[in-house]
């Protein structure tokens, strides 16, 4: 009598072990990509069919970069070799997936990872340790002491890093006048945690965060922050040139729209962005009269300039009246400038200076207000009169909330104001 069991064709209707070693010791602490990589190819392996890393990559939608830093990071732990097919192509190789309970149990000898315990003797022993203190002493420009030496040790046992990205973050803090080792740890700490593992990788990373950082400080100069994004801002602003896929123009021109309310906020740009972009794709359908959400922003500006218009009329109404007002708001221009430079500045008479100016722009206004009054003219006759002091013809509040007035514009209030500012 024979037996034999029905070959299964299809693959995916198999099943892959894994050993509990991975499970317990290497999947706990492993980046969640890392181990998809892992445990895709062991499939393969399995099934003795080829698999490239592209394949992999597209699988299971990550960057090619993602799976190179997946195969770095568990050959160091010595889970995996690469068998190299070309040697000067770092790029070309085979893995071979290493028995872990060989690895913790077996009698072979094997190269011992840094992420295994080991002694300082045994860490100071090893060729590439020792160069890494050596560059990291001339970096410094001194003797690397004990304690030092025992803190650089622990980033490798607690973070898992390499040598390499010790020199390299070594030396891009202290390039950065950042010489305190917590904060040198704390950065490669971040660099590892990003699945960053090599030199290239982490000059990439810190690429594209500086052309974020660039982002986020002209946004900010734009709404006049002179403080640091928080990281919900940051992600708030990710998400206008990442998600909407904004310019850097679009985006300034909608900071530009928090020019007339008292506080501008990152909420409120946040709304007139996810406006604009729900227009442009369509989203959320038409108002009712079929007026867009662009109908009604188009009206808005139309209006703003209209007010904006009739404002200025009325200013050289009281200049012509009046010539010393208008040399007043040009004094107090300068003025408010000249404490916008003092309030940044690093003088010495810091506070006696912005005192002084602070004095006789009051006095400047003592002076404006009683010109105006003494002439006919209300206080607020040059100021720009709004058809609706809630949202100042914006549409939107402080908030970051549509107005009232929003949901009560027609196509007949539309019309209306186009022609009054054609005629």
């Amino acid at each position: 009598m024979n037996f034999k069991k029905e070959n299964i064709r299809d693959y995916f209707l198999l099943d892959t072990g894994v050993e509990n070693i991975f499970i317990n010791e290497y999947m706990v602490t492993a980046p969640g990509d890392f181990i998809k990589v892992y445990l895709f190819a062991s499939m393969y392996a399995n099934l003795e069919t080829d698999v490239n890393n592209e394949d992999i990559a597209k699988h299971l939608s990550l960057e090619y970069e993602d799976v190179l830093k997946a195969w770095n990071y568990w050959e160091r732990l010595g889970a995996i070799r690469k068998i190299k097919k070309d040697p000067d192509d770092k790029f070309l190789y085979d893995v071979e997936f290493v028995s872990l309970k060989e690895q913790l149990y077996g009698e072979k000898n094997r190269k011992k990872t840094y992420s295994q315990d080991q002694s300082v003797q045994d860490f100071m022993a090893d060729k590439e340790i020792q160069g890494m203190f050596s560059t990291i002493e001339k970096i410094a420009g001194r003797v690397i002491n004990g304690t030092e030496i025992m803190e650089i040790l622990s980033w490798i046992s607690d973070f898992n890093a390499t040598p390499e990205i010790i020199v390299y973050g070594y030396s891009y803090c202290v390039q950065r006048k950042k010489k305190n080792l917590k904060y040198i740890g704390a950065v490669i700490n971040n660099w590892v945690k990003e699945g960053l593992y090599d030199v290239i990788s982490v000059e990439k990373y810190l690429s594209e965060n500086d052309k974020k950082q660039h982002l986020y400080t002209r946004v900010f100069q734009a709404l006049g922050f002179s403080r640091q994004a928080t990281e919900e801002e940051k992600r708030i602003m990710d998400s206008w040139f990442e998600t909407m896929e904004f310019s850097l123009s679009k985006v300034l021109e909608a900071c530009s729209k928090t020019s007339g309310i008292s506080n501008p906020n990152i909420n409120y740009v946040n709304k007139v962005l996810v406006n604009w972009y729900e227009e442009h794709n369509h989203i959320g359908g038409k108002k009712s009269g079929d007026l867009t959400t662009g109908d009604i922003m188009g009206y808005y500006e139309t209006l703003q300039s209209m007010e904006e218009g009739e404002a200025e009329e009325r200013r050289r109404k009281v200049y012509d009246a009046v010539p010393r007002i208008k040399a007043i708001e040009e004094e107090l221009n300068s003025q408010s400038a000249g404490l916008s430079k003092i309030i940044i500045s690093d003088t010495i008479d810091k506070g006696e200076a912005m005192k002084r100016i602070k004095a006789r722009i009051e006095e400047l206004n003592r002076e404006k207000a009683f010109l105006l009054t003494d002439n006919g003219f209300e206080l607020d006759y040059m100021d720009i009169k709004y058809r609706c002091p809630k949202c100042k013809d914006t549409g939107m509040l402080e908030t970051g909330e549509r107005c009232q007035c929003f949901g009560e514009i027609t196509k007949e209030k539309i019309n209306l104001t186009t022609k009054q500012k054609t005629e």
